[in-house]
């Protein structure tokens, strides 16, 4: 098969027409220089971007570890497997992080991966242990190596270097202008591509100020998201006990807002993801974990209930929406005592919010869990045949839906789910029975 002809079967997997510019030339800069620096604002597709150029550097005859891709948090390790997964490469992958149950992971690198996706932490672990050996990684990926480095990596990502004595190819990744190259990368004079200046000028994003006469915002926030209606928004702070508080306060005024931040449980976010991609839950309030390298939808809405510290960080925050040729919008809410930060150089208009608004309508679907995925052979049309027919669901009835390893996800409208459940409760699913309930 030509270079071309698996292009178009690889697009195709992932439901894509065609490369953006950007990926076009990291696609042939990755593949024709041995080091890389790609700079691209959070939502440009820069993921794929890398991962493509690995379809023509792979060999199949080599039985080890080919490649690693190194990343900061679990969340963007997931997405970066999902795409890889989506591609349908023949290549094998495992992904490693902390929180993932360690023998689950050995058990994955007994057969060597191709390539391996994983936190600096875990990835080092696992060096250590000897699962498997670097004697033949050519290429490594270090995607959002600015946050890596801001999270106290760099001593992991030193070490995991100095195993990687058959590295013939360095990429380096990042959504910050102005990024330095750490010196233990051992790259000295990588081919930059920068699209991050190109970005700004065709940028879709309007920001806007919203005020608060009182020192507590929360009261603002509300008539905020009641203005802005049924659609789904992320809510920024900077301290996980704000975020908490927050989606607590909202919660008691009838606004159902999900929190996310790294203290959480893994599998706690995870779930609290799924249930924001698929809409059952359409407002999250969120540190900057969530700025960039999650997998969730574009939105129209970013609000900065606090302000961070740094200019990198607004703008990361502000990335999850306008993204590519869309547009969105991102509210600054201040009170009487705050003051605009100095990476705001031009005051934004004011939003005069109407002083009578209704609370906005709660969201029409309901996350259901299944207690079975992949492993036990099953795939997204077993569990949409299966709702449709013996559930007795309408097309249209059924929202996103996630297969993992060993659980699966159905967003369901939540008039009919009451019905659905009573109807497949002694149903079988391929044969078997599984647990089908409202998802926790």
């Amino acid at each position: 098969m030509s270079n071309h002809e698996n292009l178009e079967t690889t697009l195709s997997s992932l439901g894509i027409t065609a490369l953006n510019e950007m990926q076009q030339q990291a696609n042939t800069a990755i593949q024709e220089n041995a080091e890389i620096l790609l700079l691209s604002p959070t939502g440009s597709g820069k993921t794929l971007a890398f991962l493509l150029p690995l379809l023509s550097i792979l060999q199949k005859d080599v039985l080890d570890v080919q490649a690693v891709v190194i990343v900061p948090t679990r969340e963007l390790a997931l997405q970066i497997e999902t795409v890889w997964r989506k591609m349908s490469t023949g290549f094998k992958v495992t992904c490693c992080y902390g929180g993932h149950d360690m023998q689950t992971e050995i058990r994955s690198l007994s057969e060597a991966p191709a390539l391996i996706i994983g936190t600096p932490g875990r990835l080092m672990d696992h060096i250590f242990r000897k699962t498997f050996t670097t004697r033949k990684i050519a290429t490594l990926i270090l995607d959002e190596f600015d946050k890596s480095l801001e999270l106290g990596f760099q001593d992991e990502m030193t070490e995991i270097m100095s195993n990687l004595r058959a590295l013939k190819k360095t990429i380096l990744v990042s959504a910050t202008a102005g990024t330095k190259v750490p010196a233990f990368t051992r790259v000295k004079n990588p081919v930059e591509l920068d699209f991050i200046e190109n970005k700004k000028g065709n940028s879709g994003l309007s920001v806007k100020l919203v005020l608060s006469d009182k020192k507590d915002k929360t009261e603002k926030l509300i008539q905020l998201l009641s203005f802005l209606g049924s659609e789904s928004t992320l809510i920024f702070c900077n301290q996980r006990e704000s975020v908490e508080k927050i989606s607590t306060i909202l919660k008691e005024e009838g606004i159902d807002c999900a929190f996310f931040h790294g203290k959480l449980e893994q599998e706690e976010r995870e779930r609290t993801l799924i249930r924001f991609r698929n809409g059952s839950v359409l407002y999250l309030a969120a540190t900057d974990l969530a700025a960039r390298g999650l997998d969730i939808p574009d939105m129209k809405h970013v609000i900065h209930f606090e302000l961070p510290m740094r200019s990198d960080e607004f703008t990361h925050r502000n990335g999850r929406t306008a993204r590519m040729l869309s547009e969105g919008t991102a509210y600054i809410l201040l009170n009487s005592d705050e003051v605009l930060p100095n990476y705001i150089d031009r005051k934004p208009p004011v939003l005069d919010l109407p002083a009578k608004l209704n609370l906005p309508e709660p969201s029409e679907w309901t996350t259901i869990y299944i207690s079975g995925g992949k492993k036990n052979k099953l795939n997204k049309m077993d569990i949409v045949g299966f709702l449709l027919q013996k559930g007795k669901l309408e097309k249209q009835d059924l929202g996103l839906i996630e297969v993992k390893d060993n659980i699966s996800f159905a967003a369901v409208r939540k008039n009919q789910v009451k019905s659905m459940l009573g109807l497949i409760s002694d149903e079988k699913m391929k044969g078997k029975k599984f647990k089908i309930e409202v998802a926790r």
